[in-house]
């Protein structure tokens, strides 16, 4: 009988997102479920390469085969290079793969590329992912976007295994604002700048509200002042809970426009929030769950493309509120949840 469950995942020190809650749910839902379940993480560094290759050698030396006299039951792989512990059950549903080496390499969100041993350390990490991945028991993706990189890149099949945001029980609707929201911490990979960039081209007096903290907020209000759209750009920078909350309820819609995202919290919270959902066509996973002009816009990553959808939310409120009706309804429909992982990972582990 499975008891003890090990979630092993990498923590870059001093940050939080995505990444992070998804394991702190995983855990409370095995928790919940009756299991002892603890999260195992190691510290990552990222630079110089060779740090990388350090970090995924002191996994593969780890010895997780019991704790404190308790055998450990059972292990979960969640991110790299912490899905590369070797244990004799392992079950993966992996986040992402180290990016750099794969879908963002010679993309300007790449910084693997800019060193001199960065294509050695590139192949390496392909190798490792190409050796010991396939040592699971069964292999889970984030989402079909993930998927779809370990069969492209590295022949490795695995099942999309959805779950719900963090958020999704206390998201509601409230009445449509005058206001485009994006919720997220403000870096280049999340593409902030095309919505200010946007803006400019605007020709109805829809309103832009950002939320999220940022290591540069002066980039983006510069930003803002220099194409003359600082009187409708908001920038508040990090909100309570129960702001964020209200936020999405009041908005007229969600806009989101990472690069190649893995999952997309923002996507599946407009959603429930019964929002439609503006997002960019290369935007992976952020654009797994909309349909063009059913449930949202799924546009260019271009400003002018950006600020027609938006005019057309505001020019077309019924329309706009139909589009969020539907999201809503489409996401309740798939009825993603916990217990529903919990049963996948543990009947995959036996």
């Amino acid at each position: 009988m499975l008891r003890n469950i090990l979630i092993c995942t990498t923590q870059v020190p001093f940050t939080s997102g995505g990444a992070e809650s998804h394991v702190e749910g995983l855990r409370r839902a095995f928790i919940e479920a009756g299991y002892n379940a603890e999260v195992v993480a190691l510290p990552f560094k990222w630079y110089p390469p060779e740090e990388i290759m350090r970090s995924a050698l002191a996994w593969r030396m780890l010895d997780l085969g019991e704790a404190n006299g308790k055998p450990v039951d059972l292990v979960i792989g969640m991110k790299f290079p912490a899905y590369l512990v070797a244990h004799e059950r392992k079950v993966l549903w992996i986040i992402h793969q180290h990016r750099s080496a794969y879908n963002l390499w010679n993309t300007p969100f790449d910084d693997l590329s800019t060193y001199p041993d960065g294509p050695r350390v590139r192949e390496w990490i392909r190798d490792c992912d190409s050796r010991f991945i396939p040592e699971a028991k069964k292999v889970f993706a984030n989402s079909q976007t993930v998927a779809d990189r370990l069969r492209r890149y590295n022949k490795i099949e695995s099942a999309p295994l959805y779950h719900p945001p963090p958020r999704a029980e206390r998201l509601r609707c409230r009445e449509q604002g005058d206001y485009i929201f994006y919720p997220s911490r403000l870096e280049p990979q999340k593409r902030q700048e095309l919505l200010i960039e946007a803006a400019q081209y605007l020709r109805t007096p829809v309103k832009i509200v950002f939320a999220g903290g940022s290591g540069n907020a002066q980039h983006y209000e510069s930003l803002a002042k220099k194409h003359g759209v600082g009187d409708r750009v908001s920038l508040r920078g990090f909100v309570s809970e129960s702001e964020m909350i209200e936020l999405y309820a009041n908005s007229l819609g969600v806009c989101y426009l990472p690069f190649d995202e893995d999952y997309g919290y923002v996507t599946l919270e407009g959603m429930l929030s019964g929002k439609p959902i503006v997002v960019a066509n290369d935007g992976g996973g952020a654009t797994e769950f909309i349909e063009h002009e059913h449930e949202g816009f799924i546009v260019e990553p271009e400003p002018r493309a950006i600020a027609e959808a938006l005019d057309s939310l505001y020019a077309d409120r019924q329309r706009a509120q139909a589009m969020g009706q539907r999201g809503q309804e489409k996401l309740k429909a798939m009825n993603l949840s916990w217990q529903h992982v919990i049963s996948s990972l543990i009947d995959a582990a036996t």
